[in-house]
Order: C-alpha cells, then sequence, then structure tokens
C-alpha cells in the first residue's frame, strides 16, 4: 500500500490523502486492424493522457517486437532506461503528444535485431561459410549465410582474433531500439503515421583474450562516424519492411556510458528521413548530458550544482552523522538543468524513523533548491525504497510519498 504524505510548509502537519493523477477524457473504443499498419479487433484507445507531454497508448498494450533484446545487448540499466525514455523525449518534436498514440516498435523482430547487432564475417570466414552452403554441411542454409551477411558491426573472427584485432575493429553497435506513432484516421481506425528508431553505440569497448579482459575507448568523433554509416544502413533496411516503407522516421544516435557507470550516456545526434525517403539528410546534434554530482566532471563543469549536493549531503549528516553520502544526477538539455535526481542510503530501525528523516528532508527541499527545474528525492535502505520526495518544475511545493514495508 502506498501511501501520500502531503507536508505543511512548517512540516509540522502531516496529511494523509489519496494518490490520483490528474487525466483526461475516458477511454473510447476503436476499431483496430492487426493486419499491416492497421490493426482491427475491437481495441480500447485510451484517451486519458496523464499530461499534454505524455503519449497515449494503444489497449492492450503490445510489447516489442524484438522484446528482451535490449537488456540481453546494453550492459548498463541506466542506459536502458535512458534510452527508451529519451527517443520517446526526442520524438515529441516530430510527432506532438497530443496528436499521436505511442507504440512499442512491432516491425523490427528479435531475430533481426541479433543478425544486424552481430559481427559481419571475415573474408575467410564468408568464404566457408559459401562452401557450407554450397555442400549443404551441416545443413547450413543460404538463409543462414545471408543473415550473417547482415551484421552492421566489423568484421571479425572472434575464435582466433588477437588484441591486435579487436583494437582495429571493435563492436560499435549494441542495439537499435523502434518506437511507433499511430493516429486515429477517418474509419476509427488506428493507423502507423511515423517512427523513431534509436541507435546504441558503444563509448568503451569491452572484450577478452585468452582471459584477459580489455577495454578499448572509442572517442565520440569515431563513434559518430560509425554511427551515421549504419543508421543510413538501417535506413535502407526498414524502408524495405512493408509497414515502415512510406512513413516519416526520425532516427537519434545513443552513447552508452561505461558498464559501471552510475549515470546513463545520452543522445548525440538526430536525423529524420520523409515519409518514402531512404536516404538522411542533414544531422542536428543533441546537447544532453547526465552528471554525476560530486564528480570532478561535476565540479568543473556545473559548480553551483556540485557545491548544492555537497550542501545538501552536509545538512544530511546533520541528522544522519554515520551516513555514506548523498548521490545525485544531473539532466541537463543546452547546458541548462531540467532534472535533479538525490539518492541518500540510510539505514534506519523504524517507521517512525523514517517518517521524521523524510519531513526533515522535505524541509531541507523547501528551503535550498530552486524551482526552475525537477526533482525528486529517493530515501533508501538496504536497496528498498523507504520514501520518495518529488517536485514538478515550476511548483511552489514538493510531494511526498512513505512506502509501507
Amino acid at each position: 500500500m502506498l501511501k501520500k504524505i502531503v507536508m505543511s510548509l512548517a512540516g509540522a502537519i502531516l496529511i494523509m490523502t489519496g494518490c490520483s493523477p490528474s487525466i483526461g477524457n475516458s477511454d473510447e473504443e476503436v476499431v483496430q486492424n492487426k493486419d499491416e499498419t492497421k490493426q482491427q479487433s475491437n481495441s480500447i484507445v485510451s484517451s486519458q493522457q496523464l499530461s499534454e507531454e505524455n503519449y497515449r497508448t494503444v489497449l492492450p498494450y503490445r510489447p516489442s517486437a524484438s522484446r528482451g533484446v535490449i537488456t540481453n545487448q546494453m550492459g548498463n540499466r541506466v542506459d536502458i532506461d535512458e534510452m527508451e525514455t529519451g527517443l520517446r523525449r526526442l520524438s515529441k518534436e516530430y510527432f506532438e503528444p497530443e496528436q499521436y498514440f505511442y507504440e512499442e516498435g512491432q516491425y523490427l523482430t528479435s531475430d533481426m535485431l541479433y543478425n544486424w547487432l552481430d559481427t559481419y564475417p571475415t573474408d575467410k570466414q564468408l568464404k566457408n561459410l559459401e562452401e557450407r552452403v554450397e555442400n549443404n554441411k551441416d545443413q547450413f542454409s543460404e538463409a543462414d549465410l545471408n543473415a550473417r551477411k547482415q551484421a552492421l558491426n566489423p568484421p571479425l573472427d572472434e575464435e582466433n582474433a588477437t588484441k591486435e584485432d579487436y583494437e582495429e575493429n571493435p563492436k560499435y553497435l549494441t542495439h537499435i531500439l523502434e518506437q511507433n506513432y499511430l493516429k486515429k484516421n477517418d474509419d476509427n481506425q488506428m493507423e502507423l503515421v511515423g517512427a523513431s528508431i534509436g541507435i546504441a553505440l558503444k563509448s568503451v569497448y569491452t572484450y577478452d583474450v585468452e582471459g584477459n579482459t580489455y577495454h578499448r575507448e572509442i572517442s565520440k568523433s569515431e563513434m559518430m562516424k560509425k554511427g551515421k554509416e549504419i543508421a543510413q544502413t538501417v535506413l535502407e533496411r526498414v524502408r524495405n519492411i512493408e509497414e515502415l516503407s512510406d512513413v516519416p522516421i526520425m532516427i537519434a544516435l545513443y552513447r552508452e556510458e561505461d558498464q559501471s557507470s552510475p549515470v546513463p550516456g545520452n543522445f548525440v545526434a538526430i536525423t529524420d528521413a520523409e515519409a518514402g525517403k531512404a536516404s538522411i539528410g542533414e544531422w542536428e546534434t543533441v546537447h544532453e548530458e547526465n552528471v554525476l554530482f560530486p564528480s570532478d566532471e561535476g565540479e568543473e563543469k556545473y559548480h553551483d550544482t556540485h557545491q548544492l549536493v555537497q550542501n545538501f549531503g552536509t545538512r544530511v549528516e546533520e541528522y544522519f552523522p554515520n551516513y555514506v553520502g548523498v548521490i545525485g544526477e544531473g539532466f541537463y538539455m543546452n547546458e541548462e538543468l531540467q532534472k535533479l535526481t538525490l539518492e541518500i542510503p540510510l539505514e534506519f530501525y523504524g517507521k517512525g524513523e523514517v517518517t521524521g528523516f523524510t519531513q526533515y528532508a522535505y524541509g531541507l527541499v523547501q528551503e535550498m533548491f530552486q524551482d526552475y527545474y525537477e526533482l525528486e528525492v529517493k530515501i533508501k535502505s538496504n536497496e528498498k525504497m523507504e520514501s520518495l520526495i518529488y517536485r514538478e518544475a515550476g511548483d511552489d511545493e514538493a510531494t511526498v510519498h512513505i512506502f509501507d514495508s
């Protein structure tokens, strides 16, 4: 059970209330054609919208045709979350939430993506594969050969590769994420009218040779060059899928962080292709970044936020002298802070202690943090969320949730 506590500015009164977001109209029934770009099954299209910034979805919810691939390919959970939410965020420039419905990608399948994400065979491997097809060896088919030719990463014979081979042929591409955008047409049917494609690329390539693990840094310029080449190939292939052949497509390049990073990477470039077009035009730089606080990078680039997080930690220490430190993550667009997330790991010995500290933290939020950015304070113990303080950008007061055990 979730309890929502709204605190007064004085911090002395706790009022228990229900948790009910403000939403729009009721659901409406439309005809959905499961065939191709139109779906037909008397499904429900939700006309409810949590806010003007959120997409409405088609119900029953259909998971992605490549479900599970992203978790197998991307090693950092924070990168997975940021890529999915970030692609939706960027898509709003092309597909306005008030006009479009959102659906997970339905046309890039798991088998297709695994083939694309693989390493292209070397010339020697390719010759051997062709011989296997010719001799029908081990039931290896022409379809198997064509699948291997679909690989988008540099050629590498991993069974016999040396350290130098890995260094010269890093695996740049990690994942390709599809998102679909739909509209209701004059026949009251939901129709696919656009798509977004996110392409995840490594900043660090990790590989093993003879039992040793190595890390090869990939510069942003190198990643961008390869990423743009991959994006053009992906667009050409996507245009061969009937449902995606004649709709506008937005494409964005995502630069992953290292697998051990506590903060995610970010999208770095975006472009689009008009309906029916199979060539990419100009790329636009995306000025987004996620910054860890405290950190050398945070102190150097965003000193005021760095100092704010440190001061907040000092005030927390006055209440809990033995706490291990506040971890902060700032999301910036065009070097302007959009959201600040703070995590406070503590050890509590009772629910009363949780409530007391949460009230204290709420007071610090009201006192110390400006309201032009979104703020989230997570209070945890033993990897479990104890309470959450949340404030939308522009709001005067924050909302507090204390979770039952």
